[in-house]
């Protein structure tokens, strides 16, 4: 029987720490210290440093992660504030959810991530921050977008980034605010929903300590609303465990990445046909390995068929989702982002991978966009 080439094998990463993370399990468990505590102390000092970065509050989930950061700039009702269409939902969702008006700009082709120029062309007197998105593990132009930005805060979305670097410095330590998640296949993954707030800014760093216990210091006396925004000291406990692995996997994500590039550029295909990602950034750390063909659909069913995981992502732009249909987006208004939504197909790239099954994925796909 064809083994099944699964897009992210959670059980492989896992197992090797598998006695070091029951015994985390059972020191919670022991404590009795479910809520915060000092498993969450301890996993925000390690995570910064890992980050390079000022402050780390943990929270719940990335979305949520989102949500501190802009509650914590003040960003509310008649503001707007610009983000890419070509992401997973929560980055706009959570603009929204704060009353704000998601406005998109359309991404670069060549790394998926927002244009610093369309930036630059959406900004107005209303805009009160810019939230740019790491996509798939590799840093946006931060320089750029720092300088089309002038006084006007960044929220980093470097949700399937953390590790990454550009020439800036670490993801989540450039901008006013980063947000990170620790969502089971992100590249440091819980055991459920987690998140991270970054900021090297005293005061932001208490706001977002603030804003995630419902607002209150000291509790029970609230100044501002906040959100029941707390990371569980289980996932600290857990998330402890696997962190020290983390740069381990990255190299080897990197390694698979190398491999792949050296294997597609073999098969010869014209770029229409095929075109693997560039690492524009050194730091690049692979939570996806994106191809775009004009033959996707057909591809991915293909792949199914010969038992080898993949995913679209995205398969539609944000501005083209129904529940922003009242701020009157339209076909055509993101020409790049709607054709990379067309044309994007993610394989395996899980650090556990290994070079034979890469080259029975780049052999299926190859065979299949030479017919």
């Amino acid at each position: 029987m064809t083994e099944r080439i699964r897009m992210l094998d959670i059980a492989a990463q896992n197992g090797p720490l598998e006695e070091k993370l029951k015994a985390a399990f059972a020191g919670v468990l022991e404590s009795g210290r479910f809520i915060m505590g000092p498993e969450v102390t301890a996993f925000e000092a390690e995570v910064a440093e890992y980050a390079d970065v000022k402050h780390a509050i943990g929270v719940s989930s990335g979305t949520d992660a989102l949500l501190v950061a802009l509650m914590g700039l003040g960003v509310g009702h008649g503001d707007e504030v610009i983000t890419t269409p070509f992401t997973f939902f929560a980055t706009a969702g959570s603009i929204a959810r704060v009353g704000a008006t998601p406005v998109f700009a359309d991404i670069d082709p060549v790394t998926f991530n927002i244009d610093p120029e369309r930036v630059q062309e959406k900004i107005t007197s209303k805009t009160k921050a810019i939230m740019p998105v790491h996509l798939f593990g590799q840093s946006c132009d931060l320089a750029a977008l720092k300088k089309v930005a002038g006084d006007i805060p960044i929220i980093e979305d470097a949700a399937q980034a953390l590790g990454a670097r550009c020439c800036e410095g670490s993801v989540g330590s450039v901008g006013d605010y980063g947000c990170f998640s620790f969502f089971p296949s992100k590249n440091l993954g819980a055991f459920g929903d987690g998140g991270l707030v970054t900021t090297n800014d005293d005061a932001l760093a208490e706001k977002a300590r603030v804003l995630r216990v419902h607002g209150s210091k000291p509790k029970y006396f609230h100044h501002v609303i906040g959100g029941n925004f707390r990371l569980d000291a289980l996932q600290a406990a857990l998330l402890r465990v696997k962190l020290p692995a983390l740069a381990g996997w990255t190299r080897m994500r990197n390694e698979n990445a190398a491999r792949y590039d050296a294997m597609f550029a073999e098969l010869g295909l014209p770029a229409e046909v095929l075109t693997t990602p560039k690492r524009v950034h050194e730091g690049h750390v692979y939570n996806q390995y994106v191809i775009r063909t004009n033959k996707r659909d057909a591809l991915k069913a293909h792949l199914g068929e010969q038992q080898i995981d993949c995913a679209i992502y995205y398969p539609r732009c944000l501005h083209e989702q129904e529940c922003f249909a009242f701020l009157g987006g339209k076909r055509g208004d993101m020409p790049e982002s709607e054709r990379a939504a067309e044309e994007v197909l993610a394989i395996p790239i899980y650090s556990e991978l290994g070079e034979a099954r890469q080259e029975r994925i780049v052999s299926t796909i190859g065979d299949f966009l030479k017919r």
